[in-house]
């Protein structure tokens, strides 16, 4: 049977009205429960929610102190769903990752293989400080974010949906810490920043957590049945051809060799975003304009998610780190550019 997609005529009939009623109420409540603990951050909180809503992976660039880790937890707590943390480090191995097979001994005195799940088998896994980890460790996560399932001993073990990698890195240590490969930040829909609160926003903080009468615990929201109709629900947001137009051109735009490329591009990138991209983006873009109370895509919605969406993935060249060119200058210049056209 064909999908209906959502409109202004079927959105308050049937079982799709109800179910935006419900996102509507749901994604309200999330945004309360973890606006009581994290401060500030509202357009991080909206991207991870983005993030999930899609059924996508993200990676929260951050300093020390600037609370990832609360903010993953408290998300997950929100959701109702099953959180797990894995700290990386430079001596982590893949099967603390994936789990491994024991050898036991059964009750008729023979010995059997039993596999013991890692704390990759979870909703929402916590990779921090993924950069810590070597690469063979780092690539135990790229079959799980892509095919949702681990392969131990050559035997695959699906992992449950929902399921979120959302990973955290420090962008200032870089002694002792290994790049993540274009191959596996590919996989990540966004590339999150986590700045410096405000001033305001900072004594908000001292205030909240400095007394003995702490926040109390977020309720959970939602489910894990209910993320995966929001997410069915997301993917029915209709895009018009002209807007899918403008988000694989903005795509293909940052493609130094293309003809839509900028004069930035062309000066300052060396490799251009994939057409995994332009997937992302539109995804992304729905689950935007749904959690904005529309029903359709708009070219703002593409605008507005490029950055986190793009910076990850286009490489800049040597010219542009001469000429103390950042990411997000040359992304910045390439939207206000396409929205001036």
């Amino acid at each position: 049977m064909k999908e209906k997609l959502l409109s202004d005529t079927n959105m308050q009939s049937g079982e799709t009205g109800e179910l935006v009623q419900r996102f509507r109420s749901v994604t309200n409540e999330l945004r309360s429960e973890v606006g009581r603990i994290i401060v500030g951050q509202d357009h991080v909180v909206e991207h991870l929610l983005i993030t999930l809503l899609v059924g996508g992976h993200c990676l929260v660039t951050g300093m020390p102190g600037t609370a990832k880790t609360l903010l993953v937890r408290t998300i997950a707590d929100a959701l109702g769903l099953n959180f797990n943390r894995i700290q990386f480090t430079p001596d982590l191995m893949p099967t603390d990752i994936t789990g491994t097979d024991i050898i036991e001994e059964n009750d008729a005195g023979g010995r059997n293989w039993r596999f013991v799940p890692g704390p990759i088998f979870t909703n929402v896994l916590l990779a921090d400080e993924i950069n810590r980890t070597p690469p063979k460790t780092q690539a135990a996560l790229l079959e799980a974010m892509q095919e949702y399932s681990a392969t131990v001993r050559g035997t695959p073990h699906n992992i449950e949906k929902p399921f979120f990698v959302l990973a955290t890195q420090n962008p200032l240590e870089l002694e002792g810490t290994y790049p993540l490969p274009e191959a596996q930040l590919d996989r990540f829909l966004f590339n999150i920043l986590l700045d410096y609160l405000p001033l305001e926003d900072e004594i908000t903080v001292i205030e909240r957590f400095t007394t003995d009468v702490l926040p109390e615990p977020v309720k959970a929201c939602t489910n894990s049945a209910e993320v995966r109709a929001f997410q069915q629900l997301t993917r029915q947001v209709p895009v018009s051809k002209a807007v899918g137009r403008y988000a694989v051109e903005m795509v293909r735009a940052t493609r130094p060799e293309d003809p839509s490329a900028t004069a930035t591009v062309k000066k300052y990138v060396k490799f251009g975003a994939s057409v995994r991209a332009a997937l992302f983006i539109t995804m992304a873009a729905k689950a935007r304009a749904l959690m904005q109370g529309r029903y359709h895509v708009t070219t703002e919605d593409i605008d507005a998610l490029a950055a986190p969406v793009l910076r990850h993935r286009v490489l800049l060249n040597y010219f542009a780190e001469a000429d103390g060119m950042s990411m997000d200058d040359v992304l910045r210049d390439l939207v206000d550019t396409r929205m001036a056209a």
